[in-house]
């Protein structure tokens, strides 16, 4: 195998016309530079260049070595800029993991402004179950992904490096004329008598509000099971029963639902909203940009909505 960086010198001798011109060049000494093309033509097995009182002519040999070192010259220049682009973030591909909640709420805005800052750089976005983002992060299918868990399943993987990004607190959701809105707050003592909507299939909230109501002494009476948040609201409206969600998953609310906090002698469930990546792979320019853009929409959310809805005076 050729010392690549031989056959580049080689190049720059025959462009130059002298070892002490490509030496210059390339910023080393003229005789470390004779020694290098020594080097490379014991490798090859001939002479490359016959070396003049003023300077040095390349051999049949040399002369077809250079050629194919202009090539690999120009391939190694096309690679460093495609790195630089990268670094800069004018090119390339951020591949993203999320689920639904954090789709409608936290990821447009952060999304948005990423492009405006990196607009040579492409997004992707996979929307998924907990354990399939878990799963495509260990397989490298994407960079970084935004998680979820409760008190109760913990994420706790040493191959993942997570940032905790924002609270969001389990509220109350009541039909817009409910008699529940005479407080600020509501006890889960008081809704024993309730009908409950609930996430079908087995959905995580549906095993929040089962958790809360049996530390508040009942089981839920559940009237209907819906498939995603608008479903669940509009038979809230329709006044079927009342139901329990995450804030963040009621970012589009209903103009006839209202949303109440829990008090505090059986506090619902807070979900933490997680960032993640790989331990074991360093970010790149755009994981770290994006993770930044993340950062920032959580905070804005954290001190807006979020936290009036945990003082229970969201309506």
């Amino acid at each position: 195998m050729l010392d690549v960086r031989r056959v580049l010198l080689l190049v720059e001798a025959a462009e130059r016309g002298s070892l002490t011109a490509a030496a210059e060049a390339l910023g080393v000494t003229p005789s470390a530079a004779s020694q290098q093309v020594s080097r490379l033509e014991a490798e090859v097995g001939q002479p490359l260049l016959h070396r003049l009182p003023r300077g040095v002519q390349l051999t049949d040999a040399g002369r077809a070595l250079a050629e194919r070192g202009r090539v690999i010259r120009r391939e190694l220049r096309g690679a460093e800029a495609d790195v630089r682009a990268l670094a800069e973030l004018d090119r390339g591909t951020l591949r993203l993991g999320s689920f639904p909640t954090a789709s409608a709420s936290l990821l447009p805005l952060a999304l948005t402004r990423f492009a405006r800052k990196h607009p040579g750089t492409r997004t992707s976005v996979r929307s998924a179950l907990l354990a399939e983002l878990l799963e495509a992060l260990h397989t490298g299918d994407v960079e970084l992904a935004l998680l979820w868990d409760y008190e109760w399943n913990r994420l706790d993987d040493p191959a993942l490096e997570m940032v905790h990004l924002i609270d969001d607190p389990t509220v109350l959701v009541v039909p817009a004329n409910s008699e529940l809105l005479d407080s600020p707050v509501v006890s889960l003592a008081e809704l024993a008598g309730q009908e409950w909507i609930i996430r079908a299939d087995n959905h995580p909230v549906a095993e929040v509000l089962r958790r809360s109501c049996r530390l508040a002494g009942f089981e839920p009476a559940i009237s209907y099971e819906s498939h995603d948040y608008q479903e669940a609201q509009a038979m809230v409206a329709a006044g079927l029963g009342i139901a329990v969600a995450p804030r963040l998953a009621l970012t589009n609310r209903r103009h006839d639902v209202r949303l109440l906090g829990f008090a505090t002698d059986v506090p619902a469930p807070t979900r933490r909203i997680l960032l993640a990546r790989t331990a074991q792979r360093a970010p790149t320019p755009a994981v770290t940009a994006m993770s930044g853009e993340l950062r920032s929409v959580a905070q804005k959310f954290a001190g807006s909505a979020l936290h009036r809805a945990q003082l229970g005076t969201v309506r």
